[in-house]
């Protein structure tokens, strides 16, 4: 046990960003609005997305440098494209997890403080933790959140599978051309956004540093801990809408603590009152890490992508861009606060689309002089690799020409 410990963290910080939005609402609502009709979007799209995540930490420790730097030798302007398109989705993403974490908070917490309070409030403690306890507490913290994630979650779902199931059926279905776009957001966060390959390269570098022992098969396995974790709770926050929402007659607000109040209380009245503090410690704990590893990584991706550019190193470059990325938050999430629904909409269905860019360039990367021969990928990998390459390009193209 205290070898596969020593062995994992960047992993769980992958798991921590991935099971948020993607898990809690939109698996959630897939259940709840198809049953088990979308297991097979769900397992698809992280069958085709693993191995640009694997690229991430798998380049990095075999090359000591993080994809950023990769994608500087591909081309200084390739590292232009990552910018803009991080810094044209990361306050939208930022955004997104945190109103919902805030609204979660209300609800879980109380509702005396306003939904905005609990926002500031977060943010707080996310910057505190992040500032002053730096990557190491990060690591331990996010075993901690992991582990009380994954036994909440489990325990729900099984007593969700204790009740009557006679109008479910394990089916699947392809969404109509109303409902596609919905499929579209669900892939494009499922398990998460193919830019969290690099910040796992980052956070992978980072373990290194602490851990002069992680090697490249320690982050592999490291990688495939996390990866599994956020299919099974994938898996099993679908399996909950399906069962405790499906055919229930209810739809979700667009309000964040209503939709909290919403989620909280179907799930209570189908388990029982016992399973409130279950499902609340779940559902915040699932975006309070999320959050907190979002808050971590944009700005310390952003960091290292200026540096790389400009080849100065800024002191504070990570914390700038910290207070960057909340100020830019706050003001979107005053303006979207009546609007979660659509603040998620827009942040997934961006994340799918430009999910194809990432994709071809961390296999051009990894398949490259700059990686060390015997970490290229296998033959499997590449024939995955071009699949899943086909794969996100085709729904894309698919997705733009029928809006």
């Amino acid at each position: 046990m205290n070898f596969s410990l020593k062995k994992i963290g960047p992993g769980l910080l992958f798991a921590g960003a991935a099971i948020g939005v993607s898990h809690l609402v939109q698996s959630t609502r897939a259940g709840a609005d198809f049953g088990f009709g979308l297991v097979w979007a769900l397992l698809l799209v992280n069958v085709f997305k693993y191995p640009f995540f694997q690229f991430g930490p798998r380049y990095a420790i075999a090359t000591g440098e993080t994809l950023l730097d990769g994608y500087k030798k591909l081309g200084k302007s390739v590292l232009v494209v990552y910018i803009v398109l991080t810094f044209a989705t990361m306050f939208t993403i930022q955004t997104a997890v945190t109103i919902v974490t805030a609204g979660l908070a209300s609800s879980l917490f109380g509702d005396f403080i306003s939904t905005q309070a609990w926002t500031f409030i977060i943010l707080t403690i996310c910057f505190i933790v992040l500032v002053i306890g730096k990557y190491r507490f990060l690591d331990k913290l996010m075993k901690f959140i992991i582990i009380i994630l994954t036994i909440s979650t489990i325990v729900a779902t099984g007593f969700a599978l204790k009740n009557p199931i006679e109008s479910l059926t394990i089916s699947q279905v392809f969404p109509n051309a109303m409902e596609f776009g919905f499929l579209i957001a669900f892939m494009g966060w499922m398990p998460a956004p193919l830019d969290i390959s690099v910040w796992h390269s980052l956070w992978a570098i980072e373990k290194q540093k602490a851990n002069k022992n992680f090697d490249v098969k320690s982050s592999l396995f490291d990688f495939n801990v996390g990866y599994t974790t956020t299919i099974i709770l994938g898996l099993g926050f679908l399996t909950l809408g399906a069962l405790v929402m499906y055919q229930s007659g209810e739809s979700f607000s667009g309000k964040a603590s209503v939709f909290s109040n919403q989620l909280i209380t179907m799930y209570t009245k189908s388990l029982g009152n016992w399973s409130y503090v279950v499902i609340g410690v779940a559902a915040f704990t699932t975006m309070f890490s999320t959050t907190l590893t979002t808050l971590d990584a944009s700005p310390r991706a952003m960091s290292k992508s200026v540096q790389l550019l400009t080849v100065n190193k800024l002191k504070y470059g990570y914390l700038f861009w910290i207070i960057i990325l909340i100020t830019g938050t706050s003001i979107i999430f005053f303006y979207f606060i009546s609007e979660m629904g659509l603040l998620i909409k827009i942040a997934t269905v961006l994340s799918f689309l430009t999910a194809p860019f990432y994709a071809i360039i961390n296999y051009k990367l990894i398949s490259s002089k700059h990686t060390p021969k015997e970490w290229r990928p296998t033959l499997k990998i590449h024939v995955l690799s071009w699949l899943g390459i086909l794969f996100l390009i085709g729904f894309s193209i698919w997705y733009l020409t029928t809006l």
